[in-house]
C-alpha cells in the first residue's frame, strides 16, 4: 500500500509544479506537468483499486 501513497504524493507534486509553472507563464511545461501528474494519479488510483480487490497483494 505504500507505493500507492508514494504515487499519490508524486502526482500532487507534479500538479503543484504545474500550478507554479502556469502562474509564471510557462505554458509548455505546464502541460507537461499536468500530464505527468495525471499519469501518476491514474497509476495510484489503479493500484489502489487493484489492492482493494485483493489481486495485487502478496
Amino acid at each position: 500500500m505504500r507505493h500507492v501513497y508514494i504515487r499519490g504524493i508524486l502526482a500532487l507534486t507534479w500538479l503543484a509544479a504545474a500550478v507554479v509553472s502556469g502562474v509564471s507563464g510557462n505554458l509548455e511545461l505546464t502541460g507537461l506537468y499536468v500530464l505527468m501528474g495525471a499519469a501518476f494519479g491514474y497509476s495510484a488510483c489503479a493500484s489502489r483499486k487493484k489492492a482493494k480487490s485483493g489481486k495485487g497483494e502478496r
